[in-house]
């Protein structure tokens, strides 16, 4: 993420020929107006599309629109909006990726506007402020788009989904409810378009990797639909290595050094600096178990001696004094160290990309008063997703795109993995069961994890840790780096790579027998 790269220039035409299924008129007679709410049938946009992919031309349709999920009863209970990019006379065996974003209650448009889309959102690679509208779109030759069929999937109370008749947004918003309710679509989604003998991949970031792998066991056992493969994009698996907010979580202590570590060196903090940011990682990664973690386990009980030398490590290691180190208890909580680092300068660094900086008003308070790369890039993203989706995709709604529910949601979500009336002990969030469940149904199934290394809300070391264990096939798990964040396609490099990445891993799958 700290090099520009030159993109070779290649030509994408679009030629756009729209046809647009507006909602039909509702029957208001009585007989329509009795227990349920009337549901219009789903609407659909759909435009045609001419584009050079990796030296590919490819013509494709473009479907923004509604596929509605059904109750017991055969009745319309939610509305998933997807944009679904369809190779033209492609036939039925061409491979198809189902994609999300997280949050929970965010909707997909940081994958397709970000890495994924033909058309992308340009913000600064080197995690500068972007200057404001109008922000620059690009096209995006070096996309998937040559070997995969691309759905992007909004759920529920996320951009234009909802929930239908008398049901309501909340009824999905739970772990176990999400997922099941993007099975559904998957399942509903495939049967309509005539793909059950379609490879498919799912693809999701953050949230949406906690949710990719409790979807994968529902599709690979419940539905009996394999899964050719997934992309875990910042992973988060299972919550206890990516909470540092929690004092007594020890494991967050330990997953998250590493990334304070690259963030310390990226900010010129450590001193002497080392030749090699890798192997600097590779350090700060054996410290962490070899010596952090025992020293944390042991509490009261270590040594004086042994307690002043883990300090000192820590102090190289995360750029922080030792003074700061001792004060903590030699608990560096991650959430704080992104206002720690730079206070000297009146500064914090960012939570989803810490090569972004903030100045705060407060630089006397523990932890920052935002996130310094959500404020850089969210509105560049939201700006350019409705322009591109009422010139190019002809979406011509009066609707609101809600790109994050995230407080509304955040406040109604269920995690309880249990019904009600099954007893259940509270426990960190954990769907790395349900992936190895799956790989296990599944023995061919694939997973590439991708990680930034300065992500403070996914670090890229608990993806070891978490795919480490679990019963996981680690012999099926590939792992990626690149040099930003949370979303590390809004620097160049890592985008480019990123999408080579994905695109090898999708080909080696397809080429298994």
């Amino acid at each position: 993420m700290l090099i520009n790269r030159v993109l070779k220039t290649i030509l994408v035409g679009f030629c756009v020929l729209v046809f647009a299924i507006p909602a039909l008129a509702v029957d208001e007679s009585p007989a329509a107006e009795q227990d349920s709410k009337p549901v219009p049938p789903p609407t659909q946009f759909v435009t045609e599309h001419s584009g050079v992919f990796n030296g590919q031309k490819i013509n494709y349709s473009v479907i923004a629109g509604e596929t509605y999920l059904r109750d017991e009863k055969g009745e319309p209970k939610a509305s998933l909006f997807t944009f679904a990019y369809l190779k033209k006379d492609a036939g039925n065996k061409r491979p198809v990726t189902f994609v999300w974003n997280g949050g929970p209650g965010s909707a997909s448009l940081w994958l397709h506007m970000g890495t994924f889309g033909p058309r992308r959102v340009s913000v600064p690679s080197d995690a500068g402020y972007p200057v404001g509208p109008p922000y620059p779109v690009l096209d995006a030759p070096e996309t998937i788009l040559d070997i995969t069929d691309l759905v992007f999937v909004d759920p529920v109370g996320t951009g234009f989904s909802r929930a239908l008749g008398d049901h309501e947004d909340k009824e999905f918003w739970g772990l176990t409810e999400d997922a099941h309710s993007i099975a559904e679509f998957i399942r509903d989604w495939t049967t309509a378009q005539g793909r059950w003998n379609t490879p498919r991949f799912l693809l999701g970031e953050s949230f949406g990797t906690t949710r990719a792998a409790a979807v994968a066991k529902i599709l690979e056992g419940e539905m009996r639909m394999n899964v050719n493969g997934i992309v875990f994009v910042s992973q988060a698996l299972d919550y206890a290595g990516s909470s540092p907010y929690i004092n007594d979580n020890l494991i967050s202590y330990v997953t998250y050094l590493p990334t304070m570590a690259a963030t310390a060196w990226y900010h010129g903090q450590i001193e002497p600096a080392p030749e090699s940011l890798e192997a600097f990682l590779d350090q700060a990664q054996t410290f962490a178990v070899d010596e952090y973690l025992p020293a944390l386990f042991k509490g009261n009980a270590l040594g004086a001696a042994e307690r002043e030398r883990v300090a000192a490590r820590l102090a190289y290691f995360t750029g922080l004094s030792t003074e700061y180190i001792e004060r903590a208890n030699l608990r560096i909580n991650g959430t704080r160290f992104t206002k720690e680092l730079l206070r000297d300068q009146g500064l914090a660094v960012g939570r989803l990309d810490s090569r972004y900086r903030r100045d705060d008003m407060d630089d006397l308070a523990a932890e920052p008063e935002g996130d310094a790369a959500d404020d850089a890039i969210s509105a560049a993203f939201l700006a350019v997703l409705s322009e591109y989706m009422r010139q190019s995709l002809k979406v011509a709604w009066d609707r609101n795109y809600n790109a994050s529910s995230g407080e509304e949601i955040n406040r109604q979500w269920r995690w309880r993995p249990v019904p009600d009336d099954e007893a259940w002990e509270p426990w960190p969030v954990n769907t790395a069961r349900d992936l190895s469940a799956a790989m296990r149904i599944n023995p061919n199934l694939g997973v590439l994890v991708a990680s930034g290394y300065y992500d403070f809300a996914t670090p890229f070391f608990d993806a070891e840790y978490t795919l480490g264990r679990h019963d996981i096939p680690a012999e099926r798990i590939e792992y990626r780096y690149y040099g930003a964040g949370h979303m590390m396609y809004v620097n160049e490099p890592s985008r480019t790579q990123l999408l080579e990445d994905v695109r090898a891993f999708m080909l080696e799958q397809l080429q298994q027998d």
